[in-house]
């Protein structure tokens, strides 16, 4: 029991937890906007829950000689807390998963939501170490929106706007995500865009990044924007900044990361409140 347990703990530390729930967050915001009854809903958000754990693991699987090279001893499976044989299973099974739980919702929201798997997995197999590192992170968050919608009836597609500004968003993680360990990647040999712009470039095109996506989210819906839109990009600025700063001063912090999160959920409420769904 005691031997599970460790395990299960050690695989809940694997799969990127943040990232997860967070990603999770924006979906099953997007998908409880939308008309779906409560079960239809759940099988969205618990599909997305999936494809983000498959992810995860994934990129901690590849990852590990180069952590271990690099003295990372807190991550779970540089420890030894937990087997590769463990982990690639999970990721696999949980990618299965993922694809099975999007079925319900139609074949091109299936098609969709299974696409943005293969973009987020190709990312971590080999395009996090090149100069179109965050295109992975532009289609996959992108293709977010387009599996909620397109589960609707009708498969209808999102608006451009919304895509945009979801990729926008997972751009914006990717250049911020990766400040902590450029100097522990470059020792490795990972050079994805941020590497070869450097921290501050890539602190500032972050801050592009997410004050464009809370600005299409704010004036891309039809009609004057609303009050709630026009107050979100400036707070979106506010909490990114305190990100920034905090990385600044703490190399090693993911305080920016998180600020790219917080923000997300910010803009998720936006649709919510403003009305704008998925669809």
């Amino acid at each position: 029991m005691k031997r599970a347990l460790t395990v299960t703990w050690a695989l809940a530390r694997a799969c990127h937890p943040l990232p997860t729930v967070g990603v999770t967050a924006v979906a099953a915001g997007l998908t409880l906007g939308t008309d779906r009854p409560l079960g239809a809903s759940s099988i969205v958000i618990a599909a997305v829950f999936a494809g983000q754990l498959s992810v995860g693991w994934l990129n901690d699987l590849v990852d590990a000689p180069r952590d271990s090279h690099v003295g990372r001893t807190g991550k779970p499976l540089v420890a030894g807390e937990v087997r590769p044989a463990t982990v690639r299973a999970g990721a696999v099974a949980a990618a299965a998963l993922a694809v099975l739980l999007s079925l319900p919702s139609g074949l091109t929201a299936a098609a969709a939501h299974t696409a943005a798997l293969v973009s987020a997995w190709a990312y971590d197999l080999g395009l996090k170490s090149t100069a179109v590192s965050a295109l992975p992170y532009a289609v996959s968050f992108a293709l977010l929106p387009a599996f909620v919608s397109a589960g609707l009836p009708g498969a209808p597609l999102p608006p451009p706007w919304l895509m945009a500004a979801a990729a926008c968003l997972g751009c914006a993680a990717h250049f911020v995500d990766v400040l902590p360990d450029l100097a522990a990647d470059a020792a490795t040999g990972v050079r994805g865009l941020p590497h070869r712009l450097g921290p501050n470039a890539s602190r500032a095109t972050a801050a592009a990044l997410v004050l464009g996506a809370s600005a299409l989210l704010a004036f891309g819906p039809p009609g004057p924007p609303a009050a709630a839109g026009l107050a979100a990009v400036p707070l979106s600025a506010a909490v990114l900044a305190v990100g920034v700063l905090a990385d600044r001063r703490r190399p090693q912090s993911r305080a920016a990361f998180r600020a790219v999160v917080l923000v997300a959920l910010i803009d998720v409420a936006l649709l919510l409140h403003t009305g704008v769904a998925a669809g």
